[in-house]
Order: C-alpha cells, then structure tokens, then sequence
C-alpha cells in the first residue's frame, strides 16, 4: 500500500460535486496538488450520472437558501461548460400546470419565489400555454420557465474527468474510502495525506463526515428514483411538463422530462429505500444499512413524520407501470399511456434527515473547519448548482481560511 501520496487537497467522490470543486480549486490556486479517490472505476456511477439531467431554474427555492442562490447561476455556468466544450444543451424549457384553485395558491407561491430568486420566470394564462405546449393542460395559469434546459449527465462528467486530468488532477479509482488516522486518509489501496479533505461522498457522506467529528444530527435516508420511457414513433409533448409540487418536502412529483436526446420519460419515483446502493434486488446490500434505515424508516412511520405513511404508499403503487404513467394523464390532454413501458436505471436520492426533528433537510448542508469540509445532503438541483456552488465553497474556503463555516458566511456574502 503507497504510503507517501502527499497532496494539498483530497477530495473524496468522483462526482460532479467532487469534480467541480477541484475544477474551481485549480483556477483559484494552478499550483495546488489536488487529488480525487473514488471507490468506483469511473466518474459518476451514483447520483451524479443518474439524474433527470435537468438543468432546474431555480424558482422552487425559498429566497434565503443555498438552493436557491446557486440554481438560477449554476444554469448559467453549466451552460456555458457546455457548449464550451461541445456538450449538446436541448433548450426544452418547462411549464408548471395545476388542477383546481388550491394548486394555484402553490402556484402563485413559486411565482413569487421565483421572482425573488431573480429567474426569469411568467405566470401564462390557459391560451398562452397552448402556445408553449399545446398539449398541456392546466387550471386558469401556468408557470412558464424558457431557462429549463436538458444535458446528459454522463457526457458532462466525463467531460469534465478529462478537462481534470488535463490540468494534472489525479483520480484514483477502486480505492474507496476506510477512514481517518489522523492527517491521513486510509483507503482500500493507498494512503493519503492532505492539508486539505474535502467530503463529496454522496450516499455516504454523513458516515465519512462523522469520522471528522460533523454530521452528529443527521443520517442519510436514500429513496429510489425511476422513470419511465415513451416508446410510441409520435412525440406527444416536447416541453418538460411539471405539476405543481407539495412544498413541505423535497421531491417534485412525476412530470414529463424531454431528453437531451430528445426521448420522454416520466418520473421519478420517490421510493424509500432500503439499504443505500438498493438499485436493482438484492445487489449492493449491507445488513448493517438495511438495519440502520429500516430503524429509521420504521420511526418515521410509526411517528407518520412529514407524512410519511402516505408518501411511502404512494410510492409502493408506482411499481405498476400503468398506475405509475396514469399519474401523468392529468398534466396532459391526450396521450397513449401504454407507450410508457420501459423501466430506466434506477438513481437513489441521498437524503438527509434530521435524526432529532425527523424531518427532511431541504436544502445544502456544508460543515467544515481548519481540516476539512463536508458536503451533505448534495440532493437535487445539486446538478444544476454544482458549477456555482463548487465557486462558492472555493472562494470562502479561501477567504475564510481555518474559519470554515459556509452556511454562515452564505448571508454576508455578494453573489458569485
């Protein structure tokens, strides 16, 4: 096992959060040695090459939260990596639709988040949504974001890999992390010592975290995301058509997704899961996690937290690919329902639970000092984010030295 692997910053996963906080971290010092371990043989093997590829907005967002400052910009930058580096962007756009006036006051509320959000956002009225997307259908208005737009998240992340390696950041794959001794980090192969660790672990970055001395408060809880594919010759919608979402938690319901590829697929669920690589049976499982999540999947339903009873029978029925695309019918005026019979590769959601409240944590959580930094509950749009959040973390580490406390210093800070 090497033992003289010395850098200035090691960056635990192979994401795109891992990734974009290296990318921002050589701009800000060209010099630094700065290392990626990843326990997987390639980039984003997880949430990160599994996602929607939706480049959000940012208008679902409350005002004051990370989430809500880092979307409407990290569009904006992932764009531009983009089509810098001759990555296809569909353009798809997106409308929110509603069903009776109780949607509405929602529907409302987001405009109104939007436009403190500063995006570029229109309340459109039932003929002006025709116009948009003729087949939509909605209750008196819509909402109408023409920033919506989709990539392939693959493609950006290998991409990104690439451009990394070009400017001499090292990755080293099969070599998952064991822990801490120390200044060194301990992994499957090497040994590493850092001035600087910095956690973007994903599904496991609580447990990482707690190694550190943070993340006390909170365990991860992963819900299984899946959608859908159309396979009819006819396309019947060529906007991303979304509901209008429950705003006390953190998922946006099944809507209507274009691909950069142009496919569409509806989705996603929003299962608990039951251990944290749960994709397909019984691969990836660990006793210890499948008891650990059952434990605390059993108190959120026994204590029926954020209504949890509800939400995890929903989701139980969405097994049954005709219940599952009947549950798009009503965003829509017509469409062949049948035609939405191919399961796509499951992603898991690595969501952050408050262990004492028992309720989900609905924005970023970063958590750091003079050592390292935590990257938790990287959920949702955190795609969309990554690219402006990565800047964020770079230039306040940098600012902010052994004083690393970033939730803080998000509200006396300008933007980025």
């Amino acid at each position: 096992m090497a033992t003289d692997l010395k850098y200035d910053y090691l960056l635990i996963g192979a994401g795109i959060m891992g990734m974009t906080i290296a990318y921002e971290l050589k701009k800000a010092e060209p010099d630094a040695r700065i290392a990626i371990i990843e326990k997987e043989q390639n980039v984003a093997m997880h949430a990160s090459g599994r996602n929607s590829g939706v480049l959000h907005a940012g208008f679902y967002y409350s005002p004051d939260s990370m989430k809500a400052r880092f979307t409407r910009d990290g569009n904006k930058l992932m764009k531009e990596f983009c089509r810098n580096n001759g990555i296809k962007v569909n353009e798809c756009k997106k409308v929110v639709v509603a069903q009776n006036e109780e949607e509405l006051k929602a529907l409302f509320e987001l405009e109104r988040r939007g436009k403190e959000n500063g995006v570029e956002l229109y309340l459109v009225n039932e003929e002006e949504l025709q116009k948009i997307e003729p087949n939509a259908k909605t209750y008196k208005y819509a909402l109408f974001s023409p920033t919506t737009a989709t990539v392939d998240p693959r493609e950006v992340c290998q991409v990104l890999k690439n451009d990394l390696l070009n400017k001499g950041i090292r990755f080293f794959f099969n070599s998952g992390y064991i822990e801490r001794n120390g200044n060194n980090v301990i992994t499957k192969s090497h040994i590493f010592n850092a001035r600087f660790v910095i956690n973007c672990a994903g599904l496991y970055a609580d447990k990482i975290a707690r190694d550190f001395g943070f993340s006390d408060s909170y365990t991860i809880i992963p819900f299984k995301g899946r959608y859908l594919k159309y396979s009819g010759e006819v396309r019947p919608v060529s906007t991303n058509i979304y509901p209008v979402p429950n705003l006390e938690n953190p998922f946006l319901g099944v809507h209507y997704t274009i691909t950069s590829k142009g496919d569409i697929k509806i989705g996603p669920t929003a299962m608990p899961a039951f251990w944290r690589e749960n994709y397909k049976g019984l691969s990836n499982f660990r006793l210890n996690e499948f008891l650990e999540i059952i434990y605390f999947e059993g108190k959120l339903f026994f204590r029926n937290a954020f209504n949890f009873r509800k939400l995890a029978w929903s989701e139980i029925k969405k097994n049954n690919k005709k219940y599952f695309a009947g549950l798009a019918l009503s965003l829509v005026k017509s469409v062949d329902a049948s035609k939405f019979d191919q399961w796509l590769p499951s992603g898991i959601r690595a969501q952050l639970l408050n262990k004492e409240s028992l309720q989900l944590e609905m924005d970023f959580i970063v958590e750091g000092d003079e050592n390292s930094l935590h990257l938790l509950n990287a959920v949702s749009p955190a795609f969309t984010c990554s690219f402006a959040l990565a800047k964020f973390i770079v230039q306040e580490k940098l600012r902010l030295g052994n004083k690393v406390d970033l939730t803080t210093s998000l509200s006396s800070t300008g933007t980025i």
